[in-house]
């Protein structure tokens, strides 16, 4: 008859098998995590996508890791502060903080934080020269965004589109004869080519950051001057087939006509660390034009809610009074209209960063 194993020989074993399973089930786990972190070493990691091409001026945002590489640098710069007659008052050291985009071959895009906040948008009655499509004042909160230090150079324009519409050449002079359907078509080009959202600026973005937490028709104050920003200190008289308008504002004196765009880094910026928010160039903004502010958004986006086909203008140039050239003012074009006195400005949102480097 067979014996029956002893009690300490069974013990034994049922030791030794359950030793197995758990080894088996260790090796098992070893093994499929490094298959599983090989296979998974070899996968692309997560890029932000490209947004497509089209003529819309809100391209799909693109998601950005704010720990990607893109870091915020600062810079010091001089801002000015003149009196109702036109002489600098107050000079005051400044710091703004910036990313720069490499647009290739040695040419750079400066991107500046403007930090998010509360302003009043339009003029008030009392404002010398206003028109009724300023008003009325209203309350406008802006989330945090990227604007173009400069309005967009030569230079840049011709390393993201390959050419230069402009009549009088100069890498940093801002291109001109820019139509909103080619403002449009560059933001769309330079996204593609960053992999970042940029577009042209609202309008109540482009007057928040214009503005820079002043309240006065000019950032610099009262009035403005030719030796502070370039625009037409002679007067319509000037320019033939306009009707005579002076050249100064307010007690402000007359000053220059320069007749034509001045490099972008001429004269002193605003508190926000932005040049040319004056005169220059005709700067594009996103929003329809429309009569006045009458159910306008109060969130900072762009106003697009009607068929009107003209697109918003801001800045003055050039070639305008003061009077068009202040905080407030308004004016709108065909989106195929191109000019030698209109150009562009770019904005950008880069998720995540307006709120971490406030």
């Amino acid at each position: 008859m067979p014996q029956h194993p002893s009690s300490t020989n069974w013990t034994r074993r049922r030791i030794i098998q359950a030793a197995g399973l758990i080894g088996g089930s260790f090796l098992i786990a070893v093994f499929g995590r490094k298959i599983w972190q090989t296979t998974s070493s070899q996968q692309k990691p997560d890029l932000p996508e490209k947004p497509e091409l089209s003529l819309s001026p809100t391209p799909t945002p693109t998601r950005l890791n704010p720990l990607s590489g893109l870091m915020l640098k600062a810079f010091s710069f001089e801002t000015v502060t003149v009196d109702a007659k036109g002489n600098i008052t107050n000079r005051r050291n400044q710091k703004a903080q910036y990313f720069t985009e490499d647009l290739g071959n040695g040419v750079t895009l400066t991107m500046v934080q403007i930090p998010g906040g509360t302003f009043t948008m339009g003029s008030p009655a009392e404002e010398a020269d206003r028109n009724d499509n300023e008003g009325p004042q209203h309350q406008v909160t802006v989330p945090g965004f990227f604007m173009g230090k400069y309005e967009v150079t030569q230079a840049q324009y011709e390393a993201i589109m390959g050419k230069n519409s402009s009549d009088k050449k100069g890498n940093k002079l801002p291109v001109a004869n820019i139509s909103w359907n080619d403002a449009v078509e560059f933001c769309n080009q330079l996204s593609q080519k960053t992999g970042r959202t940029y577009r042209l600026p609202s309008e109540a973005e482009w007057e928040y950051a214009c503005r820079a937490g002043t309240t006065t028709p000019f950032h610099f104050g009262e009035t403005i001057t030719t030796e502070i920003a370039n625009y037409n200190g002679r007067g319509w008289a000037a320019v033939r087939s306009f009707p005579s308008q002076p050249g100064n504002y307010g007690q402000g004196p007359t000053g220059k006509f320069r007749n034509h765009g001045t490099d972008v880094d001429t004269f002193s910026p605003n508190a926000f660390g932005l040049y040319d928010m004056h005169g220059n160039m005709w700067e594009w903004c996103q929003d329809t034009s429309h009569n006045n502010y009458e159910e306008a958004p109060t969130d900072g986006s762009a106003w697009t809610s009607n068929s009107n086909p003209h697109r918003i203008v801001r800045g003055g140039s050039w070639r305008n009074v003061p009077l068009y050239c202040r905080s407030a003012s308004r004016y709108s074009f065909k989106p195929d209209h191109d000019n030698a006195n209109v150009g562009l400005r770019v904005a950008c949102v880069v998720d995540g960063l307006a709120k971490t480097f406030k």
